[in-house]
């Protein structure tokens, strides 16, 4: 394999072949990235959503009960 390469042209070895290689697994590749920006976007939302939580959470429990300091 090493010698069939070593004779081919640069621009075979550089550009066909990962051509090549896009096209045959373009779709995968796509998948993956989509998959991964998806879960990247999902645990944004979910550390934005418990950010909110802790705050709300915080502002009712400290003094926010006409002084009274309720317990919950």
């Amino acid at each position: 394999m090493e010698k069939l390469l070593k004779s081919l042209p640069w621009w075979v070895k550089w550009i066909g072949i990962p051509v090549i290689a896009l096209v045959v697994f373009g779709g995968l590749i796509a998948s993956l990235i989509s998959i991964v920006v998806g879960l990247l976007f999902k645990v944004i939302v979910f550390v934005v959503l418990v950010g909110a939580l802790v705050l709300v959470v915080k502002r009712f429990t400290s003094g926010g009960g006409g002084g009274r300091g309720r317990d919950w």
